[in-house]
């Protein structure tokens, strides 16, 4: 399948200087959003609030995200994506200034509300941003690069967030994310390119795109693939530590190596995927899969369940890399859109897969929930290679 999706950089070379800014921009994007993880404790005693109502400082982002990916494209289609990009920017520094000098827990609130919108607005948009970049070719290496950001967040945000909190307090920790949104605002202003939106072709309603055999059996390949992953991944603290009996130092080190080893599979595997698109899709599920019930028979060993670790983090941050190709090949003129459906598809499979698990985990013990994570991992491999046969029939 061709892609028509760089023809707007025309004779320019590629704009990696914009993509390592917008890397850059995911990485204050996954950092914020995570960050109040390890803060829960000191942010609920000095609003006067329980933790678990602190905790929905997390789950407000993730509705506005939702809401944002659905409807950005819509609302945003006669607007230069490069001022779009740099709006969100705003909001994300915005954002970030108002939960760190947050006078009441609504406040608190009205911030992360506005992280979501950020966050649901920029990762519907990366995509199709990428795509006129970059030649397309590489794109799979862009969206690597981009997923490097989140990789690298999502590793250091929980630890960098307590060890900030004890030693500069939480609103401290929260502010320091504001100066590196500005230097990425600036990096953006500088090395973005003019992009005209494309008022000749393409759809701005999301659900319309369902309609599409190959892009409903995509996403619903995508939808399994996250449940399954936050199945499991979200309880992997209490497995490790209540199971395997990992102490708080070999906790934070497996941990890390999981962040680590999806650094590293994000390279990697953005390298295969110009040729071995479909087979990776169906591949990374799978083993996935395997991984999971692998830590089911030894669960109480440490050996193979640090190893198992390793091969979950490599593939399962590489994922998004793959599945962003696959929106670009699939969807090269209608990337916006389609961004924005897949960005809502993953933040409900992450929020469907960690109340599943949560269940299980609770009536029927941590066997139950990884045995849940494969059976959802295989479905995502089986659905992959539907949508693999129906997309060769239909080309």
């Amino acid at each position: 399948m061709t892609l028509t999706c760089n023809e707007n950089i025309d004779s320019r070379r590629p704009a990696w200087s914009a993509v390592f800014s917008m890397a850059l921009c995911v990485f204050v994007l996954i950092a914020s959003e995570f960050m109040p993880v390890s803060l829960l404790t000191p942010i609920a005693a000095d609003l006067g609030v329980t933790e678990g109502n602190a905790g929905q400082a997390i789950s407000v982002s993730g509705i506005f995200a939702v809401l944002t990916s659905l409807f950005i494209a819509t609302l945003t289609h006669r607007l230069d994506r490069r001022v779009v990009v740099l709006g969100l920017t705003i909001i994300l520094m915005l954002s970030g200034v108002l939960v760190t000098f947050a006078p009441s827990y609504l406040i608190l609130m009205l911030g992360r509300a506005l992280l979501g919108i950020a966050i649901g607005g920029f990762w519907s948009m990366s995509t199709a941003i990428l795509m006129r970049l970059v030649s397309s070719d590489q794109v799979p290496k862009a969206l690597a690069l981009l997923n490097g950001g989140n990789a690298i967040a999502a590793t250091v945000s929980a630890p960098l967030g307590s060890l900030l909190g004890s030693h500069i307090g939480w609103r401290g920790a929260f502010f320091l994310v504001v100066p590196v949104a500005l230097f990425a605002l600036v990096w953006q202003w500088i090395s973005l390119p003019a992009l005209h939106p494309r008022r000749d072709r393409g759809s701005v309603d999301v659900f319309r795109l369902l309609r599409r055999l190959p892009v409903a059996l995509g996403m619903v390949a995508i939808l399994l693939l996250f449940m399954g992953q936050f199945a499991l991944f979200t309880y992997l603290r209490p497995f490790l530590e209540q199971v395997t009996h990992f102490g708080i130092e070999t906790l934070s080190l497996a941990l890390l190596v999981v962040g680590l080893a999806g650094i590293v599979g994000t390279w990697v595997i953005g390298r295969l995927l110009e040729h071995r698109l479909f087979g990776i899709l169906m591949i990374i599920p799978s083993m996935m899969a395997c991984i999971a019930l692998s830590m089911i028979a030894t669960g109480d060993m440490e050996v193979p369940v640090f190893a198992a670790l390793v091969g979950w983090g490599f593939l399962g941050t590489a994922a998004p890399v793959g599945w962003g190709t696959w929106l670009s090949r699939v969807l090269p003129d209608d990337a916006e859109a389609g961004g924005g459906l897949q960005v809502a598809v993953i933040q409900l499979a992450i929020t469907a897969g960690a109340s599943a698990g949560g269940l299980l985990f609770d009536a029927m013990g941590w066997r139950s929930t990884f045995t849940l994570s494969a059976i959802l991992l295989f479905g995502s491999s089986l659905a992959s290679f539907v949508a693999w046969r129906v997309t060769r029939r239909r080309s």
